[in-house]
This record gives C-alpha cells, sequence and structure tokens, in this order.
C-alpha cells in the first residue's frame, strides 16, 4: 500500500482503486522476464512498472534475500561479515527496456540514508544512470539523483518521438530496494530483445572497490559496464570494496555461475602472502567446474603517486605482481588452459590523470582500464558488438 495514495483512476471509487491497486501489484510480482509488463500503480498521468518485469541484469543468483543482493542467502554466515554486507549493495545491476515515451520518469529508493562517500558522488553511489541505444552503439542520456532514500525523478523529457531501446543502471555502493519506471499511459513499455544473436553468458568480474566503482561518476561508467556496452553482453559485477581477497568461500560461490568469462582482479586487497596462497586454488576450482570457460588474471593497478613515494613501487606492486604472475605460470606449466594475463602498471594510464585518489580511477581511468581488458576479452566473446 505504499503508494495506494498517488493511485488515480477516474471513475473508480478508493475502495475499487485499492483492489486495482492490490490486483497490479500481486499480477507484477508474479510476472517473469518474458511476460508483458503491467503497471504496479498510476497517477494522474503515468503508469508505473516494476523493472523486475523486463528482467534486471547483473544478477548472479535468483536465491538471494532482498532480490537486489548480489550473493544469494545462503552465502550469509558463510562469507565474511564485510562481504556479505557489501553484497547487499546493487553494483551492476541494471534493466533493458524499450519504449515510445518521451518523458521518462524513476521513482526508487535506497537502502542506506548517506547518499555519498567522500570519492563517489551522491548519482554514483546511489543514483541512476540512463543510456540509450543509437546506430552506433550506446550512448549516454541521462541521471537520476538522490536527495534523498526514496526519489521520483524526470529523468528525460522532450524526447524526440521514437522507438527505443535504453539502459539504466542502479547504484553503485548503496542497496536498492526498489525501482520503478513511469511514462505516459499513451505510451507503450516493453522487455529489450536479447543482448545479441545466440546465447551471450554473463562476463562475471570479481574485485575490490574498483570494480564496485569507487570513484565513478555515476554507475554506468565503471569499466565492467563500459564493456558490457561495448560488447553488447550482459555482465554480473562482484566488486567487494576493501573485500575482494579471493577466499575458498568466495571460491566456491563463482564456481555456481556459469559465465562466458571469469575475470579475477583482487590484488589491490590483497597481500603477497594471500596471493601465494589463494590464487591457484580459485582457479582450480573454477576449471573444475568449468574446464573450458576463460579465466583472466589481472595484477594490480599502479598507484598514481608510486612515482614518487620511497619504497611503495617495490613493495605495494611489484611483490604482488611477481606472486601473481608466478601463480599464473605453475598453473600454465601444470595444463591449466584458457588462462589469461593483463599486467597492471598502466591500467589508469601514465600522465596521472585517471585517478581521483590516487588508488581509485576517475571516469577517465575506469574507461583506460576498459580499453586494456577489451584487447584480452575481444577474442573470447565471440559475435560481441
Amino acid at each position: 500500500m505504499r503508494l495506494l495514495k498517488h493511485l488515480i483512476f477516474p471513475g473508480l471509487s478508493l475502495l475499487a482503486a485499492g483492489f486495482l491497486f492490490l490486483s497490479m501489484s500481486a499480477f507484477a510480482m508474479e510476472q517473469t522476464a518474458s511476460s508483458s509488463p503491467a503497471p504496479v500503480r498510476a497517477d494522474g498521468t503515468n503508469l508505473w512498472f516494476d523493472i523486475r518485469q523486463f528482467g534486471v541484469e547483473g544478477r548472479g543468483w535468483n536465491d538471494t534475500k532482498d532480490f537486489y543482493d548480489r550473493l544469494p542467502a545462503k552465502a550469509e554466515g558463510v562469507v565474511r561479515k564485510p562481504v556479505w554486507d557489501l553484497s547487499r549493495n546493487s553494483a551492476g545491476m541494471g534493466v533493458r527496456f524499450v519504449t515510445d515515451a518521451t518523458t521518462i520518469r524513476a521513482c526508487w529508493a535506497v537502502t542506506d540514508p548517506w547518499l555519498y562517500l567522500p570519492n563517489i558522488t551522491a548519482i554514483g553511489k546511489s543514483g541512476l544512470d540512463l543510456y540509450v541505444k543509437t546506430d552506433k552503439g550506446w550512448h549516454w542520456l541521462a541521471v537520476g539523483q538522490p536527495t534523498a532514500q526514496t526519489n521520483e525523478v524526470t529523468l528525460i523529457k522532450d524526447l524526440i518521438p521514437g522507438k527505443r531501446e535504453y539502459l539504466l543502471y542502479l547504484p553503485l555502493y548503496n542497496g536498492t530496494k526498489f525501482v520503478e519506471l513511469g511514462i505516459s499511459a499513451t505510451n507503450v513499455i516493453e522487455k529489450a530483445p536479447a543482448w545479441g544473436a545466440g546465447e551471450r553468458k554473463p562476463i562475471v568480474f570479481y574485485g575490490t572497490s574498483i570494480l564496485q566503482g569507487l570513484a565513478a561518476s555515476r554507475p554506468g561508467m565503471v569499466h565492467s559496464a563500459i564493456l558490457g556496452r561495448k560488447f553488447n553482453y550482459p555482465t554480473i559485477n562482484l566488486g567487494f570494496s576493501g573485500n575482494g581477497k579471493m577466499e575458498p568461500e568466495m571460491a566456491g560461490l563463482l564456481a555456481e555461475l556459469d559465465p562466458s568469462v571469469y575475470v579475477i582482479d583482487c590484488l589491490p586487497n590483497m597481500v603477497a602472502d594471500e596471493i601465494k596462497e589463494r590464487v591457484e586454488p580459485l582457479v582450480r576450482k573454477l576449471r573444475a567446474a568449468h574446464p573450458q570457460t576463460p579465466i583472466v588474471l589481472v595484477e594490480d593497478r599502479t598507484m598514481q603517486d608510486s612515482f614518487l613515494i620511497a619504497g611503495r613501487m617495490e613493495w605495494y606492486h611489484l611483490k604482488d605482481r611477481a606472486e601473481l604472475k608466478a601463480a599464473y605460470d605453475r598453473l600454465q606449466k601444470d595444463g591449466v588452459t584458457n588462462l589469461y594475463y593483463i599486467p597492471g602498471e598502466h591500467l589508469f594510464g601514465d600522465d596521472g590523470e585517471g585517478s581521483t585518489d590516487g588508488s581509485h580511477p576517475n571516469d577517465l581511468g575506469f574507461t583506460r582500464q576498459a580499453e586494456i581488458f577489451a584487447k584480452v576479452l575481444a577474442p573470447m566473446l565471440k559475435g560481441g558488438q
């Protein structure tokens, strides 16, 4: 009954309107991704649709405690508490839809009242990010700027008439309670077609605060999202701020997924001893579950002040990179195939302009990182783009 007071249908009594609202809500919750969407509410101008009806992407598991969690409910008490808590953030999730609406509105609520962080905008942490598909590919269009835990905004208006496909990204560093799209009752909205011809299993990324999106200005600027748009592939973002550490519990969960590619990018959260201990068991766990799926190991990025701080490069980067490379070499020597390696030295670029705080990329750094990843991923993603 959260929004019953806004439900207005001419000629309906409040009782009838309330019944219709409950009926629509029940119907919407029963929809599958292949069903025609039904509005969950209406106001005097707009019909509102729960995005779950369109097929929310970026979810690795369906058996979650709350819908927008990134790990299954069974992971609670199995993974460390910080990992579990961060898994309640909706990083990497999004929804594609098709509409001929000239105005698109959004209503959403987040779980954390703290909408921003010192090095990430409120839009990145708690907001929405809208793209539109053009004949040249995906193009940014609008953001939903949060001002409270529950927001209702006009994402875009006065669009040139036409039926188009859109992609809406959800908050990176906040939990999502619900998201609704609002369009005029005179327009239509539909589930988007498949990403491309043939089966396109998601690219699964596992990593750190960088992967979760610190310090992107908006959700669509994380490198995993950039790569998803570039190759027209679904993606799953399992970045856990400060807590991507290749632990056995996470290895087991990752092995349950069935991706096109695994991208393992945890070094910024690990020390050399952890790398030596955990990389090979994680890769072997994934390879046992998926004998042919490509696995990409990524070195740590270069912190942008390392060139002038005594000892940082030698201790913080070179030692960790050497351990990862040694593990990679041992795995290859032992016959592990479809294993790939991305060096970290140039991930943010070489001019110091690719970072917000020296450690986390800005939008330029994310773009540069995506370009390097793309060179390795392109041959694996047949039919992409």
